[in-house]
C-alpha cells in the first residue's frame, strides 16, 4: 500500500474516533441536562419555593432518573439578575464517564492497530540502498539503478521501485541496451514471442510504465512514431 493511502486511512480513523467520542458525549450531555432540569423543576414545584435548601437537594436527587447523577449533580443560584434563579450543574468529567464511549474506544483500538501495521509495513519495505559496482552487477541511468544481484530497480534515494513482472522485464531490456532504446519488434519478440500481434499489449504496457518511471527517476520513455521506444533523461 502506498504511504499516502496509509496516511489517509489513519486520518480517517482518527477523525471517525474523535467524532464518535464527541457524538456520544454530546448525546449524554443532552440527556443529563434534560434529567437535571426536570428533577429541579419537580423539586421546586413540590416545595413551592425557589429557595435552595437541604430538602430541595434531597428531593432533586430523588427525582433524578439517571441514578448515576445522584450525588454528582449540584444545585446553584444565579443572583446576577433581578430575581434569583436556581439551576442544576454537572461537571464535564461526570458527563464523559456517563457517556457510552465503547464505539469510540473500539475505533481508537483499530487506529492503534493501523499505526502498528503501517509501521511494520514501512519497516518491511524500508529503503534499501544498492551501491554501484564495477563488475557489471549494477548500473545507473537517469537516477535509476538496476541491481542484477537483487534483480530490482532502485530510485536515487535507495527505495525499491515497484514494478509488475512485465514492466520489470521491459526495463531490463532498456538497461541492457547500450543506447537504452528498443524497436517495437525487439520488445514484442522478447516479451511475447508466441503472440502474432502484440501491438495493443505493448502500448498498454508502455502507457502504464511511463508514470512509474517518471515518478521515481529523471527518465522518460519516448516513442519514435510507434516503431521504437527510447529511455531518455528528461
Amino acid at each position: 500500500m502506498k504511504q499516502q493511502y496509509a496516511v489517509v486511512v489513519l486520518f480517517a480513523l482518527i477523525l471517525a474516533s474523535s467524532l464518535t467520542s464527541f457524538g456520544c458525549y454530546s448525546a449524554t450531555s443532552q440527556r443529563v441536562s434534560e434529567d437535571m432540569d426536570r428533577a429541579l423543576a419537580l423539586a421546586l414545584q413540590e416545595q413551592q419555593s425557589d429557595v435552595i435548601s437541604q430538602d430541595t437537594i434531597r428531593k432533586f436527587n430523588n427525582y433524578l432518573q439517571m441514578a448515576e447523577l445522584r450525588g454528582k449533580a449540584t444545585l446553584a443560584v444565579d443572583a446576577r439578575g433581578s430575581q434569583f434563579k436556581a439551576y442544576a450543574h454537572c461537571s464535564e468529567a461526570t458527563v464523559f464517564r456517563l457517556s457510552d464511549q465503547r464505539p469510540a474506544m473500539l475505533l481508537w483500538v483499530l487506529t492503534g492497530f493501523w499505526v502498528m501495521f503501517v509501521w511494520y509495513r514501512r519497516k518491511q519495505v524500508a529503503p534499501h540502498v544498492v551501491p554501484l559496482t564495477t563488475n557489471g552487477s549494477g548500473n545507473s541511468y537517469g537516477g535509476l539503478t538496476y541491481s542484477a544481484a537483487d534483480g530490482r530497480f532502485f530510485a536515487a534515494n535507495g527505495e525499491a521501485v515497484g514494478l509488475t513482472p512485465m514492466q520489470h522485464q521491459l526495463m531490463e531490456l532498456f538497461f541492457l541496451s547500450p543506447t537504452h532504446s528498443l524497436t517495437k519488434a525487439e520488445i514484442c519478440d522478447a516479451l511475447w514471442p508466441k503472440k502474432p500481434d502484440a501491438t495493443d499489449t505493448l502500448y498498454t504496457l508502455i502507457r502504464r510504465l511511463k508514470p512509474v518511471i517518471e515518478q521515481h527517476s529523471d527518465l522518460k520513455i519516448e516513442a519514435d512514431r510507434g516503431r521504437a521506444y527510447e529511455l531518455r533523461v528528461k
